[in-house]
């Protein structure tokens, strides 16, 4: 590697992965000698990174903090990971960065690769948030699914059942939703001729194919996953009219917990589920305000039976 340009910036790529290294390990990884190094160390000096040196055994260059900020080099995962954030915070979901992050967006979309530029555009062309976006999940899954909503790619999966069953599920991807915590895949299940919803941490390995799906009607991301979670793995779902507006209730109930509708005039329609009738009652007389259980009867009978209990 003789060009000092490209040495230099191949020897800040190394600083960058590894927290101390020798001089003679940088000689041997760029092909020169320690001498070069000293140089070229100097000249990255110069241009405003703080590299320190140690003598001594263990001694060695590390990159520091500085007064200023320096230019950063990120490999092509890195530069998606930034800009899918960067694209979050521009849209509001990180307050008081909005304007910021769209000024760096827009640095870093100058620069991107044409292949990592897909990527963050997949992301964000099969994705829908529902509540705060603390989602986490296998940026390979991630990247794999987006692709395959985009492209409307069939798709095979091995998943992981609640109970921990294991199994392989032949889908056509519609969709990526972000609830609160967690990543769910809207995608039409061929095996059983309808549609499902797909926790992403629960999703092992994916093969996406070159089948195009079948076009058909999508059903609202953001509804139906939020109604999956909150109904459909439960035994118990209760619908209640509660005394509360409802941007109040939806600050209280988690969308992984519940659906909150607006009835007018101070009430609001909240559904929710759960595996114990003590359970529902417990959530719903926490509310601490007025509430009206519309069903099940089985729960409404049951309030009773806890209201004998604090007798």
């Amino acid at each position: 590697m003789t060009d000092p340009t490209t040495r230099v910036l191949r020897l800040l790529g190394l600083f960058q992965t590894r927290a101390l290294w020798s001089a003679q390990e940088l000689a041997d990884r760029l092909g020169v000698t320690t001498r070069s190094i000293r140089r070229d160390v100097e000249r990255l000096r110069e241009l405003g990174y703080p590299v320190r040196a140690s003598s001594g055994v263990g001694g060695g260059y590390q990159l520091g903090s500085g007064g200023s900020l320096p230019p950063l080099l990120l490999d092509e995962d890195e530069a998606v990971a930034v800009a899918v954030c960067l694209r979050l915070a521009a849209g509001g979901t990180v307050a008081g960065v909005s304007e910021a992050a769209v000024r760096t967006l827009a640095k870093l979309d100058q620069v991107l690769p044409a292949g990592a530029r897909e990527q963050v555009g997949a992301i964000h062309e099969s994705r829908v948030a529902v509540g705060s976006g603390r989602a986490v999940v296998d940026p390979e899954v991630l990247m794999a699914l987006s692709r395959a909503c985009r492209d409307r790619l069939r798709t095979t999966l091995r998943y992981v059942a609640r109970d921990g069953a294991s199994s392989t599920r032949r889908v056509e991807p519609a969709s990526l939703v972000a609830v609160s915590h967690r990543w769910y895949l809207l995608a039409f299940d061929l095996d059983r001729d309808d549609w499902r919803s797909f926790r992403l941490d629960r999703v092992q390995e994916v093969a996406v194919g070159t089948m195009r799906s079948r076009p058909r009607p999508v059903p609202d991301p953001a509804t139906y996953i939020t109604r999956s979670v909150t109904r459909a793995p439960y035994r118990w779902v209760a619908r209640a009219r509660v005394q509360m507006p409802a941007p109040e209730l939806a600050e209280r109930v988690s969308p992984l917990a519940g659906e909150v509708s607006e009835l007018g005039e101070g009430w609001t329609e909240l559904v929710t589920g759960a595996e114990s009738l003590d359970y529902l009652a417990a959530e719903l007389v926490a509310l601490g305000v007025a509430v009206e259980v519309l069903e099940p009867p089985e729960l409404v009978a049951h309030l009773r039976t806890v209201r004998d209990r604090l007798r």
